[in-house]
């Protein structure tokens, strides 16, 4: 798990320093009132939760969440506070992604059933690229209801975050189509792999006109992590029997020569 924490008291974040040190599996960055570096760090990294100071000089914990939540719109929120403010007291655009109040001075107890509430277990999507594509959720293969909706997919995984357009998906899976048909075929293609998704309650894929971009939290991708480490299963094989995966293997190639 993955959280923020902005207090502009160095005192506040000493004391919730000391609780967290022992939580496990959780990365933590702190933040004073720097909202510029706050948002770019949020546009930068996948998190789960921020905890923040509701009152500070230059930042008001209310309005900064509005903003984190444009940027990751799945972030579960805790305000930190020595006030009386309760969930009603927030704007409904924050309402749906509070987990609560850490109220001033807060003990290790309190912090401790927060930490409970945020880290209730995230389903994530596991896909496999190296030799022929396939994902599972918790050791089950997800059935895609086309191959071309499962084809699209990889080559989203493919982009690795970057977006994906219309027209690069079409030059990729229909390269010989005329450009109309193409578009009927992208667009069925898209319908059926949002669909399955939601069916499988991933919201790894972020919509837009014409275009996706995947929110990486959601996923663990071992293509991904060959790029990052170079360790993996990687065989010569990557994303097999599609065409465009091809382009590919000069760059994964180098990567394992690398490595040996």
């Amino acid at each position: 798990m993955k959280i923020i924490v902005v207090d502009d008291e160095m005192d506040a974040l000493s004391v919730f320093l000391k609780e967290i040190i022992g939580e496990e599996d959780t990365e933590y960055k702190f933040f004073r009132d720097d909202e510029e570096s706050i948002l770019s760090y949020v546009a930068g990294h996948a998190t789960d939760a921020a905890f923040l100071d509701i009152n500070m000089p230059k930042i008001n914990g209310v309005e900064l969440a509005e903003k984190l939540l444009k940027v990751s719109p799945d972030m579960k929120i805790i305000f930190i506070t020595g006030l009386s403010v309760t969930e009603k007291d927030l704007p409904l655009s924050v309402q749906k992604n509070t987990a609560g109040f850490l109220y001033k001075p807060y003990s290790a107890d309190a912090l401790s059933v927060l930490f409970s509430r945020i880290k209730e277990k995230k389903r994530v999507l596991r896909a496999i690229m190296f030799d022929t594509f396939d994902c599972f959720i918790e050791n089950k293969k997800v059935n895609f209801s086309s191959s071309k909706s499962k084809e699209l997919f990889a080559l989203l995984l493919a982009y690795n975050g970057k977006t994906l357009t219309m027209s690069d998906a079409i030059f990729h899976l229909w390269p010989d189509r005329d450009v109309e048909k193409s578009k009927i075929l992208y667009r069925d293609a898209v319908w059926r792999l949002r669909k399955t998704l939601e069916d499988i309650f991933i919201p790894c894929v972020k919509w837009g006109r014409a275009s996706m971009t995947l929110d990486k939290s959601f996923i663990s991708c071992d293509y991904w992590d060959f790029l990052l480490t170079g360790e993996g299963n990687y065989n010569g094989d990557f994303c097999r029997p599609y065409e465009w995966s091809v382009s590919y293997l000069a760059m994964l190639d180098k990567i394992a020569e690398k490595r040996h």
